[in-house]
């Protein structure tokens, strides 16, 4: 078997690694990958992909697919991925992404047990790199933490104990206020109803 190949594989060879890297894609070669059935490794970084005509979802018949490279294209926070409970490790880096609980939903339903996740420059991960300030950095970080559990390196930093333990902490107390001032809109609009409501005179 061969482990790893760029560009276009014969019909009959099976790849472990493959990877179209800097070849000015505007499509997913789907014809080329997804014969590759023992696929763990799939790198399209560097091309011009986007999730308003080439969205990923075919990928999801690539079983065994553990690692997905996708950094330097023009992916959106709308991008919809395919359920791969085979993908461990993410890499989305510098694409257009700017709407983080919307993308972080899709990844954190769409691949389960996902260990890694890259997302540097990105809007939505503001740093030192993106004119980012270090508490946007850190509510970034702690938010992105607190809804994938499992995580254990996001962007090129381990995520420590302490740091899972704060990102709980931190988003418990923001359902819990907002779990609050919801009910107090509810007994609010409740008593502004009963205000409305006509009186009745019994004679």
């Amino acid at each position: 078997m061969d482990h790893a190949a760029s560009g276009q594989p014969s019909p009959t060879s099976s790849f472990q690694w493959l990877s179209f890297a800097y070849q000015s894609l505007t499509e997913i070669p789907y014809e080329t990958i997804l014969p590759q059935t023992a696929l763990e490794v799939l790198d399209l970084s560097y091309n011009l992909l986007n999730d308003l005509y080439w969205n990923p979802a075919l990928l999801g018949q690539l079983e065994k697919l553990s690692t997905l490279i996708l950094d330097c294209n023009n992916y959106t926070s709308h991008i919809k991925f395919p359920y791969m409970p085979s993908v461990t490790t993410v890499w989305i880096n510098k694409n257009k992404i700017n709407n983080l609980p919307v993308f972080v939903e899709e990844i954190r339903w769409k691949f389960p047990n996902i260990k890694i996740l890259s997302m540097m420059n990105n809007e939505a991960a503001p740093s030192y790199f993106n004119g980012g300030s270090l508490t946007q950095y850190e509510d970034y970080r702690q938010y992105v933490i607190s809804q994938i559990p499992g995580l254990e390196i996001l962007d090129d930093t381990k995520v420590l104990e302490k740091e899972r333990l704060q990102a709980r902490k931190t988003y418990k107390q923001q359902k819990i206020s907002h779990s609050s001032r919801k009910r107090k809109e509810e007994s609010l609009k409740k008593q502004t109803h009963m205000q409305k409501m006509p009186t009745v005179t019994i004679k």
